[in-house]
């Protein structure tokens, strides 16, 4: 409690907009400042409005500025953890990733790349709010390029299919191209969630070794006990956190492209990212939150609410 009234204090003192009413000023993630370059950062909140590798219903490439009106109501401490990430790191919105041409789906996938190459380059971490989930192969590119990392994956679907509809950078296919490019590790990969009926374009997944939990194993689990796979998974390696929204299940987050029924509870959510603290964790991303389906909001504010879970363990793990 002291340490929280002591970094409101300073906020009071340094008139920080993080303060202001949710209701007002400029919105950022979270309200943090925004930041034109890397230099005064050790975490990065970034958006990725692109929605080019969807296969289904669009409007994931509005997700970031939702996600940052929403990611006003997050508040400053973690009320389970006592986590105040904006004590532990410096951290600010630095804005969107600029694509030069975002109709073609290679030349943005590219651009992401370039755009993560600059904050790994500055040694600054990622958090990233897309966007469709074909977003995470470029972004794993540039963090995995010296030595492939670790993955631990929610999501109704493994992403790991070969080509559909004649191309292999939608968002079907992020983590089999990771793995591919020798940027991911399989044997320290885990899926979590997994259900639908798309089973026979994930044997990949089983083929390179990543440890896959359907929907039904995690129930029989239970929730601690998938979280210790987990952890035991990935290890003490560098490790990388991915959210597609619709490993909720829909009464959760209605607003995405692909729902799948018979899912996550926003809860269980939290309490998954909650458990990774401690790892080695090198950044993460909330994918596919599509607004235009969720007039009410309520998916981009889940969204939000998961950005800030990872912010949390991240910014731990980096003040550790």
């Amino acid at each position: 409690m002291e340490k929280m009234k002591k970094f409101i204090k300073k906020l009071i003192q340094s008139n920080s907009p993080m303060l202001l009413p949710s209701y007002s000023g400029i919105p950022t993630f979270m309200r943090t400042p925004f930041y034109n370059d890397l230099t005064n950062l050790d975490i990065a909140l970034v958006g990725v409005p692109f929605d080019g590798g969807t296969t289904n219903r669009p409007g994931s490439r509005h997700g970031p500025r939702e996600i940052r009106n929403q990611s006003s109501l997050t508040g400053l401490q973690n009320h389970q953890s006592k986590i105040i990430p904006f004590q532990n790191c410096r951290i600010g919105d630095i804005g969107d990733v600029p694509f030069s041409n975002p109709h073609n789906l290679e030349t943005s996938i590219k651009d992401i790349e370039v755009f993560y190459n600059n904050i790994t380059k500055a040694n600054v971490v990622p958090i990233t709010a897309g966007g469709d989930h074909s977003i995470s192969y470029p972004i794993l590119k540039a963090l995995g390029k010296n030595k492939p990392v670790g993955l631990i994956h929610i999501d109704a679907h493994c992403d790991t299919a070969s080509k559909i509809d004649g191309s292999k950078l939608q968002h079907g296919s992020p983590f089999r191209n990771a793995v591919e490019t020798g940027v991911l590790d399989p044997k320290r990969t885990i899926q979590i969630g997994i259900r639908g009926p798309h089973e026979h374009l994930w044997e990949f997944s089983y083929q390179s070794g990543m440890r896959v939990i359907h929907i039904e194993e995690f129930y029989e689990m239970g929730l601690k006990a998938v979280i210790k796979e987990a952890r035991n998974i990935v290890g003490d390696d560098p490790t990388y956190i991915s959210f597609d929204i619709d490993g909720l299940d829909p009464a959760y987050a209605p607003g995405t492209g692909t729902p799948e029924i018979g899912g996550l509870t926003s809860f269980e959510g939290q309490q998954i990212i909650r458990g990774l603290r401690g790892l080695n964790l090198i950044g993460g991303d909330i994918v596919e939150v599509s607004p235009p389906f969720d007039p009410s909001g309520c998916t981009a504010l889940v969204g939000a609410n998961l950005m800030f879970e990872m912010l949390c363990v991240i910014s731990d793990s980096l003040a550790t």
